[in-house]
């Protein structure tokens, strides 16, 4: 542990600098000049550079291995992941966004490397600096000692805000809907082209949330507002803060397994449906290891909690959600998969006491769907289908709801 502390002291003392030469305003990467190399027997280089000189920190996380570089902040514009890694001692690399202010790069390594140089340098004519790390391969049991993401009150990266607490209401009040658009920020989601994921599910909701607010009888909320990142378990907290009556997970993935087409709308189960949902569910839960959140304090045991309540209180009801879900949106024109409602383990459903439901709005691994997804029109009568099947859901649900009391 004492490694990583001294290190981060180093780099207090390298960010002080920064802060004295008045670093403001975006820092652009420059992609030609950008890139992370293998160093042989020494291990990786990593250079980034940049048009200005900006603050930032470096921390390794476990389970699996990386290198998290956080700045405050970089424009990641033009830069090709394929082109940047030119070593296979890493194995993936994320970029973007991470909360309002701050951006961030996560490596991932092929084994276990430990941060031996990082220094920043600036060129006092240009104004250009150059980030310069060199990774080292270390034994496991030292990365294990050195990794952990550092707890200092001048660098914690403040979470999205917390929404305000909502007053009590009876029967007759609004159906509050949170509206999780998935992805965002340093996680893109699918990507197909020039599209992605966390940009049009963001258009999406927006879309959708002024088609609710229009008609009577809806108070939305959105998880996010922007390109920022969202861990998935914020996401939950943020409907529970809310204290949602619906919670809908907004996707359009992209599923080479079976081909996927049309609108599926995914309920939680512990054992999925199909292989492909199963594939899925692991690739949405990824989100948060492939962004650089340490998960080490995950206590598996409250997940198992949760999800036994979630079957005895709320499954009945999120069950008959899924289903007024497909039928709104296939009474809109679809099109729908060919099997519309499956299961799988997706960690964003795990909410307890609110009924939750992930919705594909199509997959960009489609032709079709990407089609679609990119006409506002279409997307435009989807969304009145989710209306319509939230309207038809609530009355059921209250009518199932007195016949209870009686």
């Amino acid at each position: 542990m004492s490694r990583i502390l001294t290190l981060i002291a180093l780099l207090g003392l390298m960010v002080s600098a920064a802060v004295a030469q008045e670093f403001s305003g975006l820092a652009r990467i420059d992609a030609d000049q950008s890139r992370v190399s293998d160093a042989g027997r020494k291990g990786v280089e990593v250079t980034l550079d940049l048009s200005q000189g900006v603050p930032y920190r470096l921390f390794t996380l476990t389970e699996p291995p990386r290198l998290v570089m956080d700045f405050k902040e970089v424009d990641w514009t033009g830069l090709a992941r394929d082109d940047f890694v030119q070593t296979d001692r890493i194995s993936q690399v994320q970029f973007g966004t991470y909360v309002p202010g701050w951006s961030r790069m996560v490596l991932n390594l092929a084994g276990p490397m430990e941060v031996s140089q990082a220094g920043l340098s600036v060129n006092q004519t240009t104004g250009g600096a150059q980030l310069a790390v060199r990774l080292s391969p270390v034994s496991a049991e030292v990365f294990a000692e050195t990794s952990g993401a550092p707890q200092d009150a001048r660098w914690d990266l403040p979470q999205p805000a917390d929404l305000p607490s909502k007053p009590g209401r009876g029967d007759d009040a609004p159906l509050r809907v949170v509206l999780d658009p998935g992805h965002g920020g340093i996680d893109p989601g699918a990507e197909s082209g020039r599209v992605t994921e966390k940009h049009l599910m963001l258009t999406f909701a927006r879309e959708l949330e002024e088609i609710l607010l229009r008609s009577e009888g809806f108070e939305v909320v959105l998880t996010r507002t922007d390109d920022y990142f969202v861990s998935l378990e914020h996401r939950i907290a943020l409907a529970h803060r809310a204290e949602a009556d619906v919670f809908l997970s907004l996707h359009a993935d992209s599923l080479a397994e079976g081909l996927a087409h049309g609108a599926t709308v995914y309920v939680l189960s512990e054992e999925a449906s199909d292989i492909a949902s199963a594939k899925l569910a692991e690739r949405q839960n990824r989100s948060d290891l492939l962004a650089g959140v340490d998960l080490s304090d995950t206590d598996d045991q409250v997940t198992d909690v949760l999800l036994d309540l979630a079957r005895t209180e709320t499954q009945p009801r999120t069950n008959a959600l899924a289903r007024s879900l497909v039928e709104g949106m296939a009474q809109r024109g679809g099109p729908m998969n060919r099997r519309p409602l499956r299961s799988a383990a997706f960690s964003v459903l795990k909410a307890a006491d609110i009924p939750s439901v992930l919705i594909e709005i199509g997959f960009l691994s489609s032709p079709r769907d990407l089609k679609n997804l990119q006409n506002p029109e279409w997307r435009v009568s989807m969304a009145e289908g989710i209306r319509n099947a939230l309207l038809n859901w609530q009355k059921a649900d209250l009518e199932k709801r007195d016949l209870v009391r009686q």
